[in-house]
C-alpha cells in the first residue's frame, strides 16, 4: 500500500489508548505488541495500517528472502552465510496481514519435502513470518484464527525466530516483529493463555459525543475524495511524529528504572493477582517506553499507571464471562501504599476525581487542516475520559428476589402434570434468576468421525493429531507420510536405475498422511423457561449447568446458539456465534413464566439447524435440550413435541436432553422426549463430571445401541 493511499496516523480522531499503545510498541518492540478489542468500526484496522509510515526505514542484506541487518547478519540465515561487511539496500518497514483462513504453510514457510528426498536439498519457501521480520505483522480478527496457528505465531513472538520441521528436516530464520492483532468481542474470545502473551490490551469503542463523530466522518469522507490531496495536508504532522518515535528509540537505552517503580510494578501485579511473571516485565518495559516517548531518562510514577492501564487488564480474566478491566481506584491505592513503603519515592497524588497527568505533556499544534482538533496528536495524553479505555462494569439487578422455595403451582404448572391436562393460568413473567454456581461437565461428544473445524470435542480427520493412515495427495503435499512413500518408491527402484544409497522418488510415490484429532461443533442450547421451570431454585440450578456446559464449549472452541421456549412461543435468544460470554449474557437475562410449548423449541432449533448445515456443512450439531419434559398449550402439544422430536431423530442429529424434573415424584418426561429424538437423557447431578452415577454420556454410546437395534 502507497504511502498516499493510506489514512494518516495523525489524522485519526481520538482513541487515545489504541494510539499510545502502537506508538509505544513503535518505540520498544519489546513490549510485546497489542491486542486491539472493540465494536466494529472503530478504526482499528486504519490506526494499525497507518502505523508502518511511521516507523523507520530497513537496511537489508541485497538478495536475502529474510531481511537480514548487514550490520548484523542472522548466522543461521537460510540464505546465508551472509559476509560480514556486506552490500546493502534500504526499504520501507512492512506491514503484513495474516488472513484469518490462512494455512500452516503460508505462515511459517513450506519444505518442498520431495525434493528434499530426492535430491538431499532443503528448498525452503518462506511464508508470513519471514516477511514480516523487522516490520510489522497485523491480524485482523485474531479470535478466529485456528489455535494451532496462534500458537505458532505467538511463539515466534516470544522467541525473535521461527521453526518449521518437516519429516526430519528443519530450517530455522529470524522472526522479529510488531504483533498487532485486533478482534471483536461480539464474535468469540481468546484463550486467557492466549491473551496473556499479548503485552498490552486496549478497548476501543466510538465515541458518543456528536462533534467527534461528526469530525471522524468529515476526515473520512475527505480522505475518499482524493486520499493524495488529504495525505498532503498531514505530511507535516507525520513527519513531526516520526521524528519523535525516532528519538524515543534513540532514548530508550539511557531510561533508567529505578527500584522504586519496580516495586511499585511488582506491588501491583501482586495486588492485582497477576499470574505469573509475564505482567511485570510487560509493565517494566512499558514504562521504560512511557518515560522515552516523554522524554525523560528516569521512569516516574505516571509511567508505572498507565503501564498498568495498559499491560494488565487481560491478564485479569479467570474465566471467559470475566470482563477485562483494572479497578483505578485500587490501583492508586497500592502505588500510595508502595510509595509509602519507599519514602525516597514521590507518592502518586492525582486529584480527586481527576486523572494523573500523562506523559507526552500537553503539547497541542492547534486544529487539523479539516477543522476541530486534532493537528499533530499526542497519544500520551491518554483516554482524555479517565476511562483508560476500559468496557462499563456491569451492575446486578438489584430487584427483590422471589422466595426460593416457590410452589409450581404459582407458575404455571400443576404438581404432576403430565403434558397432556389442563395446566392452570401461568403467573405473570418472574424477574431473571441468577444462575448457580459452574461447575464441570461429563464429555458430550458427536458420535462417528467428522472433519469440521479443529478443536477438543468429537473425533475428527484434521491436520494435526496422531497418524491414522496415507492417502494419495489431492494437491499440494502438506504432511508427508514418510513409511507410506518409501514403500511406494521401494519396488521401481531397479527400474528408474538407482545406483547409489539415495532412493529414487518420484512424485508419484509420495503419500499424504492422515491424521485424527479433535473437531469444534455447534452446540445448540434450547432451554425451557416457561412456568414449570421458574421456582428459583431450580431455575437457578438449570442456568448453571447451561453455564457449566457453555464454559465446556468455549474450552472446546465449539460455536453455540441459544433457543428459548415459553409462553405460547419459541425465540432464538442467541443465533449461532463464537462469542461463548454473549450466550451466557443472554442466559443470565433469561425471564421465565407462562405455558411449556416444548414442540415450538424443538421446531425453531431445526429451522435454525438447517440454516447452519447451509453456511458450514462440516461443523456437526450437538443438540442440548435442558427441559423437565412438560408440553403445555395448544391442542395435543404431547403429540407435537414427540413429531418435532422425530424431525431431529431422522436427521441423525446427535441430541442430549437435561433432565430439570425435581422432587420425590418424577414423571420420567425428559426420557420419553430423549428417545424420539433417539438422544441420551442425563440428569442434572449426572451432568457433573464428578458425579459417582453412571459412566461417562457420551452420545455415541446410544448412536451405537440405536445402530444394534
Amino acid at each position: 500500500m502507497s504511502t498516499s493511499s493510506r489514512y494518516p496516523f495523525t489524522a485519526i480522531v481520538g482513541q487515545d489508548d489504541l494510539r499510545l499503545a502502537l506508538l509505544l510498541n513503535a518505540v520498544s518492540p519489546a513490549v510485546g505488541g497489542v491486542l486491539v478489542r472493540g465494536e466494529k468500526g472503530t478504526a482499528k484496522s486504519t490506526a494499525v495500517r497507518a502505523l508502518a509510515a511511521l516507523l523507520p526505514p530497513v537496511r537489508t542484506v541485497e538478495g536475502c528472502r529474510f531481511s537480514c541487518d548487514p550490520a548484523a547478519p542472522d548466522p543461521g540465515c537460510p540464505d546465508g552465510p551472509h559476509p560480514a561487511v556486506g552490500p546493502g539496500g534500504e526499504r520501507a518497514a512492512r506491514m503484513v496481514e495474516l488472513p484469518v483462513g490462512a494455512s500452516e504453510d503460508r505462515l511459517v514457510g513450506a519444505l518442498d519435502i520431495e525434493r528434499a528426498l530426492a535430491e538431499g536439498v532443503k528448498a525452503f519457501e518462506p511464508g508470513l513470518l519471514a516477511d514480516a521480520h523487522r516490520g510489522i505483522l497485523y491480524v485482523d480478527e485474531v479470535n478466529l484464527l485456528h489455535d494451532h496457528l496462534i500458537d505458532l505465531l505467538l511463539d515466534a513472538a516470544a522467541m525473535g525466530a521461527s521453526y518449521v520441521e518437516r519429516e526430519g528436516v528443519s530450517v530455522r530464520h529470524a522472526a522479529r516483529f510488531l504483533l498487532v492483532g485486533t478482534m471483536n468481542p461480539e464474535e468469540g474470545e481468546l484463550r486467557p493463555q492466549l491473551l496473556d502473551r499479548f503485552g498490552l490490551t486496549v478497548e476501543v469503542a466510538a465515541s458518543r459525543e456528536p462533534d467527534q463523530r461528526v469530525e471522524v466522518v468529515r476526515r473520512r469522507l475527505a480522505f475518499e475524495d482524493d486520499p493524495a490531496a488529504f495525505a498532503g495536508r498531514w505530511s507535516g504532522e507525520e513527519a513531526g511524529l516520526r521524528e519523535r518515535v525516532a528519538a524515543a528509540r534513540a532514548l530508550l537505552p539511557r531510561v533508567r528504572l529505578g527500584d522504586g517503580a519496580l516495586r511499585r510494578i511488582a506491588a501491583v501485579c501482586a495486588a492485582f493477582e497477576v499470574d505469573g511473571m509475564r505482567g511485570d516485565l510487560v509493565m517494566a518495559r512499558t514504562a521504560t517506553a512511557l518515560a522515552a516517548w516523554a522524554g525523560r531518562t528516569e521512569v516516574a510514577v505516571e509511567d508505572v499507571r498507565q503501564a498498568a492501564l495498559l499491560a494488565l487488564p487481560h491478564r485479569r480474566r479467570r474465566n471467559p464471562f470475566d470482563a477485562p478491566g483494572l479497578d483505578e481506584e485500587k490501583l492508586d491505592e497500592v502505588l500510595r501504599d508502595a510509595a509509602a513503603d519507599d519514602p525516597e519515592d514521590e507518592p502518586p497524588t492525582p486529584p480527586e476525581g481527576q486523572a494523573p497527568e500523562e506523559p507526552g505533556g500537553g503539547d497541542d499544534d492547534g486544529p487539523g487542516p479539516d477543522g476541530g482538533g486534532g493537528g499533530r496528536p499526542d497519544p500520551g495524553d491518554g483516554a482524555g475520559d479517565g476511562s483508560g479505555g476500559l468496557p462499563p462494569q456491569r451492575t446486578e439487578d438489584s430487584g427483590a428476589p422471589a422466595p426460593e422455595d416457590a410452589p409450581e403451582a404459582l407458575t404455571g404448572a400443576e404438581p404432576g402434570e403430565s403434558g397432556g391436562g389442563t395446566p392452570r393460568p401461568a403467573s405473570a413473567e418472574q424477574r431473571a434468576v441468577a444462575a448457580g454456581e459452574p461447575f464441570r461437565t461429563k464429555v458430550l461428544s458427536v458420535p462417528g468421525l467428522g472433519a469440521g473445524a479443529a478443536g477438543r470435542r468429537s473425533r475428527a480427520r484434521t491436520e494435526h493429531g496422531r497418524t491414522t493412515g496415507a492417502t494419495r495427495p489431492e494437491g499440494a503435499l502438506t504432511k508427508l507420510h514418510l513409511t507410506a512413500t518409501v514403500r511406494a518408491a521401494a519396488p521401481h527402484q531397479r527400474a528408474r536405475g538407482r545406483s547409489g544409497r539415495g532412493l529414487v522418488v518420484r512424485r508419484d510415490d509420495l503419500r499424504q498422511a492422515t491424521r485424527e484429532g479433535r473437531e469444534g461443533n455447534l452446540v445448540l442450547f434450547v432451554v425451557d423457561a416457561s412456568g414449570s421451570m421458574a421456582a428459583r431454585r431450580r431455575m437457578g440450578a438449570v442456568k448453571g449447568a447451561v453455564l457449566s456446559l457453555l464454559l465446556d464449549a468455549y474450552q472446546r472452541r465449539d460455536k453455540v446458539g441459544l433457543v428459548t421456549f415459553r409462553g405460547r412461543e419459541a425465540e432464538v435468544a442467541l443465533p449461532p456465534t463464537s462469542s461463548v460470554d454473549a450466550a451466557a449474557a443472554r442466559l443470565q437475562a433469561l425471564p421465565t413464566g407462562g405455558r411449556t410449548p416444548l414442540a415450538a423449541g424443538l421446531l425453531k432449533a431445526h429451522d435454525v439447524l438447517r440454516v447452519e448445515r447451509l453456511r458450514d456443512a462440516t461443523r456437526r450439531p450437538l443438540l442440548v435440550v435442558v427441559t423437565d419434559g412438560r408440553a403445555t398449550g395448544g391442542p395435543e402439544p404431547v403429540a407435537l413435541a414427540g413429531r418435532a422430536a422425530r424431525l431431529h431423530a431422522a436427521e441423525a442429529t446427535a441430541s442430549v436432553v437435561v433432565d430439570c424434573e425435581t422432587g420425590p415424584v418424577r414423571l420420567g418426561l425428559a426420557g420419553e422426549l430423549a428417545r424420539e429424538l433417539r438422544g441420551t437423557a442425563v440428569t442434572l447431578d449426572e451432568l457433573r463430571a464428578e458425579a459417582l452415577t453412571g459412566l461417562v454420556k457420551d452420545v455415541t454410546d446410544h448412536h451405537r445401541a440405536r445402530r444394534a437395534a
